[in-house]
């Protein structure tokens, strides 16, 4: 009998249940993760009994979402989610069911997950409920419905999004009849809210596999989510740079890049706007001029069309504003470079123009990367210097300013640029008294 480690309060919940003569398990995304040897976000357990039986017997509990069959039991300030069998109504909004009925049948309960490897129960007495064949998929790493794939697409399309999403997170195949299910229904993810198709993305983006946004091109996913990507799949780059369509460029450079948000959205981004900035010349050779300013107006668009938050919004859209700005490795220029995109982005730019240039053709890479090292290489040793490149570090402030004299308003701040500039060249002359004297000049 197969054995997993529940937490102990996982166990005291579930051996709580069973005294009372109901049944009770873990049952999920858990069993999933406890199977692979990864430890599990959080423990739901599935029982028999009622929301009401299950508060009789827990001293402190909370209701979450008792209409659906789930209470919070709480144990030792922990939390964990146990929600009573039910067998969901008709859907009427690709999202939620019009009514929940409790059953005191498990198998019922199973019907209604999404995939075959989220619909397995464990508990220590039975060990491993597995009805529709969710080990075998774990082992064929195989994404598939339970049942039908279109009735379970078409009571939840959310779960369309996270076929593609749990492929990428593990690595699996998305099986064929569960594809077709999703290439049929794609179109119902316009009912889904774009806060939950955000976080659903993000999942993929930060995925050891988010090279599976093809698949969800394939399958018709971003035609509904992402439009703007199905022209980059179908817009080719006539250009020694490249050799991909600006799709195709695109998926290798976020493969390219470490998995973190800010990094894999800007790679997603950064040739936003090739499609429609795309002329060609009369030697047939593809340019495309100022993308990257269309590219920041478009970006913005789309992170607020899917409601991202501003701090995210704000940095990616720095970030394809200069994804493709470039410099001789000199500190001077790399001084007013940390200005411009400022010096806690600009690691990330390093990183963003290494990926861009990974994804690209073999003409002139060596130099181009070349040049990526050296400025690296000068951005280390200005912050080693601690050199001045933004206000926040210039040895005189508007406050000095004024007690030196100067009378409050624009002007000072007109001076603490001019200062800043001739800092930025010159950082030896980044001293008080120094700047104080130079102001008169300016």
């Amino acid at each position: 009998m197969m054995k997993i480690q529940l937490p102990e309060k996982v166990r005291q919940i579930i051996n709580t249940l069973q005294e009372h003569g109901y049944e009770a398990y873990a049952v999920g995304g858990c069993v999933r993760d406890s199977i692979l040897g990864r430890i599990p976000d959080d423990w739901d357990i599935t029982t028999s009994a009622t929301p009401l039986e299950t508060k009789a017997l827990f001293p402190r509990t909370f209701d979450t979402g008792i209409a659906h069959g789930t209470i919070t039991v709480l144990i030792d300030k922990e939390a964990f989610e146990v929600t009573t069998y039910r067998v969901d109504g008709e859907y009427e909004d690709s999202r939620h069911p019009k009514e929940v009925t409790f059953t005191r049948s498990l198998k019922e309960d199973l019907l209604r997950r999404d995939f075959t490897i989220n619909a397995m129960a464990y508990n220590d007495a039975e060990g491993l409920i597995d009805i529709f064949g969710g080990m075998n998929d774990l082992h064929n790493k195989t994404i598939r419905c339970v049942g039908k794939a279109k009735e379970r697409f078409g009571e939840d399309a959310l779960r369309i999004l996270r076929a593609v999403r749990f492929a990428a997170q593990l690595g699996f195949k998305i099986e064929e009849e569960t594809r077709k299910g999703i290439r049929d229904l794609a179109p119902t993810l316009a009912n889904i809210s774009a806060e939950r198709i955000q976080v659903e993305l993000i999942k993929m983006m930060i995925s050891p596999n988010p090279g599976l946004l093809q698949t969800a091109y394939e399958l018709g996913i971003t035609k509904v989510i992402l439009p703007e990507f199905d022209e980059m799949m179908k817009t080719e780059q006539e250009t020694p740079h490249h050799m991909y369509s600006v799709g195709e460029h695109t998926l290798k450079a976020i493969e390219n890049v470490r998995a973190d948000k800010v990094l894999r959205l800007t790679m997603l981004f950064h040739d936003i706007a090739k499609p429609l900035m795309k002329t060609i010349d009369e030697d047939g050779v593809a340019h495309f001029k100022i993308h990257d300013v269309k590219g920041v107006e478009m970006t913005k668009q789309i992170l607020r069309r899917l409601k991202f938050d501003n701090d995210t919004m704000n940095k990616v859209v720095k970030l394809v504003q200069y994804h493709d700005y470039r410099m001789p490795a000199e500190p001077k220029n790399v001084r007013k470079a940390m200005n411009k995109i400022g010096e806690e982005l600009f690691p990330y730019y390093l990183e963003v123009r290494e990926a861009d240039t990974l994804a690209q053709s073999g003409y002139k890479r060596e130099e181009k990367l070349q040049n990526i090292y050296d400025v690296r290489k000068c951005y280390e040793e200005i912050m080693a210097r601690q050199e001045c490149v933004s206000l926040k570090t210039l040895a005189v402030t508007g406050t000095d300013l004024i007690a030196s004299g100067m009378q409050p308003g624009k002007e000072i701040g007109r001076v603490l640029n001019k200062l800043l500039e001739i800092v930025i060249e010159n950082p030896e002359y980044n001293k008080k008294e120094y700047l104080l004297k130079l102001k008169d000049e300016i």
